[in-house]
């Protein structure tokens, strides 16, 4: 009954030493996501007829 418990238990723990470091990759997937996203949003930002249109939002909004 021991043994099966020990083998259990080393199987249980090597399972665990896998993934250790998974949650940091999975965190550095997605600062990697939000980073690219981030980089087409500011290019898009840039662009004349995009900030035409928000300053032209921005107008309309603060006209009375």
């Amino acid at each position: 009954m021991r043994e099966h418990h020990r083998v259990h238990w080393t199987a249980l723990r090597s399972r665990i030493a896998e993934e250790r470091g998974s949650a940091t990759a999975e965190y550095a997937v997605v600062i990697l996501a939000a980073v690219a996203f981030a980089g087409v949003l500011v290019a898009v930002m840039r662009s004349g007829e995009v900030q035409a249109i928000l300053t032209d939002l921005v107008r309309t909004a603060l006209t009375p």
